[in-house]
């Protein structure tokens, strides 16, 4: 009886941990979302690797992007996508072509205007470790998604824990691919052209680009 009694305290004491675990990563996410809600507009430049040792994948680019609600402006992989809260416009100057259409209504695709928010829904939440970068303390958190079908293993985010900012984003899939982001810096509330976020069809059309609409 004492072994099956000492069994359920170390079961209990280590369920009550992880609980409580659970709500400081919550807590922290919590912290980190309203921080970004609450800026008018948000520019990061970022690394963008990508890794899967059994293929023999090992890529790594830069990007940008500028988030101003639902909006964004996004710079990657030589190509442009400008999403102006009704279509998404992808402007590719090496084909000389513009593929316009709508937003995706897949809640798990992560969109750049998602990319710092995503996390809000559809994970479960553990805390992990502290790092200690270039004298930042960054706090990671992870998360595992609630839909068992998902092709995501795992997400870790490492968050400032002084700027309350998302430093790092570490994605593992189930077939073992791992994409991390890296964010290079971090500005807000920047003046931003009025017509940033306006696509000029007229334009492309005078340089000659296709237009082609999904």
């Amino acid at each position: 009886m004492k072994k099956i009694s000492i069994l359920t305290l170390i079961l209990l004491l280590g369920s009550q941990v992880f609980a409580q675990d659970a709500v400081k990563a919550k807590a922290l996410l919590d912290e980190v979302y309203n921080k970004v809600q609450s800026y008018n507009n948000i520019e990061v430049t970022f690394k963008y690797t990508l890794e899967n040792k059994e293929a023999n994948i090992n890529q790594e680019t830069r990007g940008d992007v500028t988030l101003q609600g639902e909006k964004y402006l996004f710079n990657y992989l030589g190509s442009q996508q400008l999403f102006d809260g009704k279509k998404v416009y992808t402007i590719v100057p090496e084909n000389e072509e513009v593929t316009i259409e709508d937003q995706s209504d897949d809640e798990n695709t992560i969109t750049p205007s998602k990319l710092l928010t995503f996390y809000k829904k559809g994970y479960n939440y553990a805390w992990d470790i502290l790092q200690n970068v270039q004298g930042r303390k960054i706090q990671y958190v992870k998360l595992t998604p609630i839909d068992t079908h998902s092709e995501i293993s795992n997400i870790l985010l490492g968050i400032d824990a002084q700027t309350k900012h998302i430093y790092k984003l570490i994605e593992t899939g189930k077939n073992g691919t791992k994409t991390t982001i890296t964010v290079n810096s971090f500005k807000t509330d920047q003046p931003l052209s009025k017509t940033l976020f306006t696509f000029n069809e007229a334009k492309y059309k005078d340089e000659g680009y296709y237009i082609i609409r999904n």
